[in-house]
């Protein structure tokens, strides 16, 4: 039996009042292994590995006709089709541009877009009996931007931790970690804030700028 959330959303229009939605509550991961057993259990007269075979095979072709340019619909499943976005560290067009910045080199599929099919969803919404799990609030910080910003500059300035990880800010500031991360982001883009980044990935790191 799954269960319901209903979720707090952000006022993004200004209206003064928040309104809420409703999202499932992930029950788990099935792995591979767990579908295959799932799909070939006894009595459907398919073995494991005859599975195996025909999700490899059928990702192998869905990978090469969508490098292709073709979008793939899988009658009760969905339509795929891939998406394509410039590589990390490379700077978008203008559509006015005259002299292009990118070619083909420049870019790389960055994602592959699935649509559920419309029988999909009421197969699934038939076989699904909810039940409540509870209500989940927005996560506020008691201190204003200017104030988390000044924060963090306190923080990078002090010799006992030069450098600042996205948990230490969210820590600091009153954020959960996807709000910290992205007011991050954003103080590294404004120069004028003072903090910038070091390193790369998972190992990247926030720091004082000292070029201002």
């Amino acid at each position: 039996m799954a269960k319901y959330i209903k979720q707090e959303m952000s006022d993004l229009k200004g209206t003064g009042e928040n309104k809420c939605y409703y999202r499932l509550e992930t029950t788990g991961n099935l792995s591979t292994k767990d579908l295959v057993a799932g799909i070939a259990q006894p009595g459907s007269g398919l073995s494991e590995g005859t599975v195996i075979h025909v999700l490899r095979s059928l990702t192998d072709k869905v990978s090469y006709y969508l490098a292709e340019g073709y979008s793939i619909s899988i009658d009760g499943l969905g339509t795929f089709k891939a998406a394509i976005g410039v590589k990390e560290d490379k700077e978008m067009d203008t559509i006015e541009g005259v002299e292009p910045k990118r070619n083909a080199a420049s870019l790389r599929i960055k994602g592959i877009n699935y649509r559920a099919d419309k029988q999909l969803v009421k197969d699934t919404n038939a076989q699904c009996q909810l039940t409540r799990a509870g209500v989940n609030k927005i996560f506020r910080s008691p201190y204003t931007r200017e104030e988390r910003l000044l924060l963090a500059l306190q923080y990078v300035s002090d010799p006992a931790h030069p450098v600042m990880h996205i948990a230490d800010y969210a820590a600091i500031a009153g954020l959960s970690i996807s709000s910290a991360a992205k007011e991050l982001v954003e103080f590294r883009n404004n120069h004028e804030s003072g903090i910038t980044t070091s390193g790369r990935g998972t190992n990247k790191v926030y720091i004082k700028n000292h070029t201002i």
